[in-house]
């Protein structure tokens, strides 16, 4: 594209329009370059295509406005927060309406570990001031799952020593596998989707995210904030087994569970069937055992129950016995002979015991009953 000019005299005049046109298209030629500086007035919104940023030389205080598409930017996860130190790589351009010059970023670095320890740690004072790493969310792991989730990379020597030691020490559970990229850029929004899917999965009562070792930017992806926070919302536990037991990833801070290493994780997450085996030994020999004692003792009661049937008739009968010898000689100390015994008589008039002399008038008979033997007599005179 020829930028064309006009002339005034013997004066060749550009326009305005024309010469940022034409730095534009010489800007346009250069190649793309890394840029270092520190980042300051970072603005974003949703509802904008691009992220707007200034570059600043700390040494020098040299200030250049940069622009990145926003989509490309939350893939980044950096988190970025103004004054960090970032390497940015893009292309220098013009916007010709103004003549502003500005550079186009296509990605973003942040300039060595200490950067990036500092953007660690300014994001997990943040999630803990959220409660998402307090102990009381804590949940505990389930006994014997339905199903396990498993996420992790493709062909990862984490997910093969996961998946032998769930199945080495319980061959009967269930496994969903979930693959996810686990490094680089766009890991972060990969595992945090990974987790949500395999979580909502029927079956799936806890769910392991491993990785095995690796450096320092590898596990980068994991102190992300958009994982925390999919660590910390999973809707049922979640094991961290991410790197080795000297790593120390946020995500670890938001699991319900932290492994030292993948196969650390699998055996918390199943137990061990030889384990359960010999445990079930111990269970019914004790119930045989405890059986065999009860039932013991109910022989032993019965027995005794039994001696006791055999001699209650014999017991009974005395008891009878003995009461009716009371009763008899009570009766016999009541009865009207034991009274004719002692001298005393029954005089009956008509057959009716007389008890006042007034109801024999003289002249009457009477019966006379004795001890021994009766007489029959008649009166001759009534005392009253």
């Amino acid at each position: 594209m020829k930028v064309e000019a006009t002339f005034h005299g013997d004066r060749k005049v550009f326009s305005v329009a024309a010469f940022n046109e034409g730095i534009g298209i010489y800007l346009r030629r250069l190649p793309v370059l890394w840029v270092e500086g520190e980042v300051i007035e970072l603005r974003r919104n949703d509802a904008w295509a691009f992220v707007f940023f200034t570059l600043r030389d700390p040494a020098s205080g040299a200030c250049i406005s940069a622009t990145i598409p926003r989509r490309r930017f939350d893939a980044l996860e950096l988190a970025l927060a103004d004054g960090e130190k970032v390497l940015v790589e893009g292309k220098a351009e013009i916007y010709a309406a103004k003549g502003a010059l500005s550079f186009r970023a296509t990605t973003i670095e942040r300039v060595g570990l200490g950067d990036h320890l500092a953007a660690i740690e300014r994001l997990k004072r943040l999630l803990a001031a959220e409660g998402l790493f307090a102990t009381e969310r804590k949940r505990a792991l389930p006994r014997f799952p339905r199903a396990i989730g498993v996420v992790t990379g493709a062909d990862a020597a984490a997910r093969g020593d996961v998946l032998t030691g769930i199945q080495s020490r319980y061959p009967a559970a269930k496994i969903v596998i979930i693959e996810a990229r686990v490094q680089g850029a766009g890991a972060p929004r990969a595992i945090a989707d990974a987790l949500q899917r395999v979580a909502a999965h029927p079956s799936v009562d806890v769910v392991i995210v491993a990785r095995g070792g690796g450096s320092f930017d590898d596990l980068l992806p994991f102190s992300s904030e958009v994982v925390v926070r999919a660590f910390a919302a999973c809707p049922v536990p979640v094991v961290s087994a991410v790197g080795h037991e000297q790593d120390t990833p946020l995500c670890d801070l938001a699991a319900d569970v932290r492994a030292s290493t993948p196969t650390a994780a699998a055996r918390l997450v199943v137990p061990d069937l030889r384990e359960l085996q010999t445990a079930l030994g111990r269970h019914r020999t004790a119930i045989d055992s405890a059986v065999r004692r009860s039932l013991g003792r109910e022989r032993e009661r019965l027995n005794r129950s039994r001696d006791r049937l055999g001699n209650a008739p014999v017991l009974l009968l005395e008891r009878r016995r003995v009461t009716l010898d009371h009763a008899a000689a009570r009766l016999q100390a009541l009865s009207p002979r034991a009274t004719l015994t002692r001298g005393y008589a029954i005089v009956r008039s008509g057959g009716i015991a007389l008890r006042d002399a007034s109801d024999a008038a003289p002249g009457v008979r009477v019966e006379v009953e004795l001890a021994l033997g009766s007489l029959t007599a008649t009166v001759e005179e009534a005392q009253t």
